[in-house]
């Protein structure tokens, strides 16, 4: 059998959108898209592998440039064919979540894998690995998922005239979008539709996820960012929805925010971070009955809040953030304003447990200064040689996401402590000069102490990151600042 025959035979049976009749139909979109010269043939049962054989024929047709970005549009329009439409794919997803909520997103995901809207083979390149610190097991990952920037792409984009069509890539006017040079082919993605505080707001999948089931609910309005009551409400308001899953926002400055603070969005899925399993340090009273607080044992300054009634939850939430958003602290570095600029945000978690819901407040603020240029309250710059990107709502849970020049430069740094020739980043040497002060390396044991030691400078990134450190100082202040909130 041809490779277009398998193909639409591989979409037939996937009762996606398509049926037997519809095969000659199939036959002849793929055709258009790839040529009729079609000589190679296969049995295998694999779609992708199969799709891959028709892009390398269009190649060779002539039909598509044999680039980075012609291949990626080609790609997600063969596997649109096997994604059901939108309204098709919202109508089954409804249908099932009448059965279970979990029913309905375990179809989503599925499917999402299924069409490579989520690179699931990309993903599996990620190293990952956890160490233990004191404040618990922090998960470290290097991301080597996302693809390079294409030169070719990038020299095309300059040539284009600018589009400001779709508005952003988190806007609903990427489904289906075919993509151009410097914006992603989105063909084959799908939204589900759902109501939110009186909007629609829609589900998503991450194309290149840091975590199980990394969904992103986005707003139908592009807005910009923006934490307030109403974020509290909405977070607690999936969760009651999608109570397999946590929720929560990036904060909404730069600096502390996410890199997306154009369009109203928060991030989920199916993952315990560290920041969940951390424990209380010391409860308070807040001041609303029904609700417990407490100051949780993390490197960043977190509140914690539980209660079986989400609507005391969301006051006992706008409560620390009203107090958060005028608080200063000149001992401990804390403004909230300068120069009429403001500096206070929070980064709120929402999940449930049992019967409970649990909202993590942590407290942020990205105030700059002539010491620290990128932040008071960011990665300083010892140990910006493995992290310097901003700390989004993924880290802040205990989670890194470390860049892919890592994966060569600690192999080089390996063998620096081994003694042997290198090509080490200068801005490893003095780390990596502490480090043979405190080990004595061999081949059995260096990798180990490396990953170990990159995990403990994760800590350290995200004590940096926290506005009351763990020191009598910082808890005297995180004390004042509690007592603070309770007078509110």
């Amino acid at each position: 059998m041809n490779i277009a025959d398998k193909f639409v035979e591989l979409i037939v049976k996937a009762d996606n959108d398509y049926e037997e009749l519809d095969n000659i139909y199939l036959n002849n979109r793929i055709r258009g898209m790839i040529g009729d010269n079609i000589d190679e043939t296969s049995e295998s049962t694999d779609i992708l592998e199969i799709r891959d054989r028709l892009i390398q024929t269009a190649i060779n047709n002539e039909k598509i440039a044999n680039d980075q970005t012609s291949k990626e549009i080609l790609s997600d329009q063969l596997m649109d064919l096997y994604t059901p439409t939108p309204s098709r794919l919202n109508h089954r997803f409804w249908n099932l979540y009448q059965e279970s909520s979990e029913q309905a997103t375990n179809y989503f995901y599925k499917l999402s894998c299924e069409n490579d809207y989520i690179k699931t083979k990309a993903i599996a390149k990620n190293i990952s690995y956890p160490v233990k610190t004191e404040y618990g097991k922090l998960e470290i990952t290097i991301n080597l998922s996302k693809p390079e920037k294409d030169p070719k792409a990038i020299a095309a984009a300059k040539n284009q005239s600018q589009s400001s069509y779709p508005q952003c890539q988190l806007c609903m006017q990427n489904e289906g979008y075919l993509g151009r040079p410097g914006y992603p082919a989105r063909s084959n993605h799908r939204i589900v539709r759902f109501e939110l505080g009186g909007e629609t707001w829609g589900l998503q999948y991450s194309p290149y996820a840091y975590f199980t089931e990394h969904a992103i609910f986005l707003a139908g309005e592009h807005r910009p960012m923006v934490i307030n009551q109403h974020t509290f409400e909405n977070l607690l308001e999936i969760i009651k929805q999608f109570p397999q899953y946590f929720v929560g926002s990036n904060a909404d400055l730069p600096i502390v925010g996410g890199s997306m603070l154009t369009h109203d969005h928060y991030q989920g899925g199916r993952h315990i971070f560290p920041m969940m399993l951390a424990p209380i340090d010391r409860e308070f009273d807040i001041g609303i009955p029904n609700v417990d607080a407490g100051i949780v044992k993390w490197p960043m300054s977190t509140i914690r809040l539980t209660s079986n009634d989400p609507d005391k939850l969301v006051m006992a939430a706008n409560k620390i953030h009203q107090a958060w958003m005028n608080y200063s602290d000149e001992s401990v570095y804390i403004r909230a304003y300068t120069d009429n600029v403001r500096h206070h945000t929070v980064t709120p978690i929402a999940h449930k447990v049992d019967d409970n819901y649990v909202l993590d407040i942590v407290l942020r603020d990205n105030q700059t200064s002539e010491k620290y240029p990128d932040g008071i309250f960011h990665p300083h710059q010892d140990v910006q040689h493995i992290k310097k990107e901003n700390i989004g709502l993924i880290e802040v849970m205990g989670r890194a996401i470390l860049p892919a020049r890592l994966k060569t430069e600690l192999n080089e740094v390996e063998k620096y402590l081994l003694g042997q020739s290198n090509d080490m980043a200068s801005y490893h040497k003095e780390w990596a000069d502490s480090l043979k002060l405190k080990y004595k390396f061999n081949f059995d044991n260096i990798s180990d102490i490396v990953k170990k030691e990159v995990g403990l400078v994760f800590a350290r990134v995200l004590e940096d990151a926290g506005v009351f450190k763990w020191n009598d100082e910082g808890r005297n202040a995180f004390d004042r600042f509690v007592k603070v909130v309770k007078e509110e």
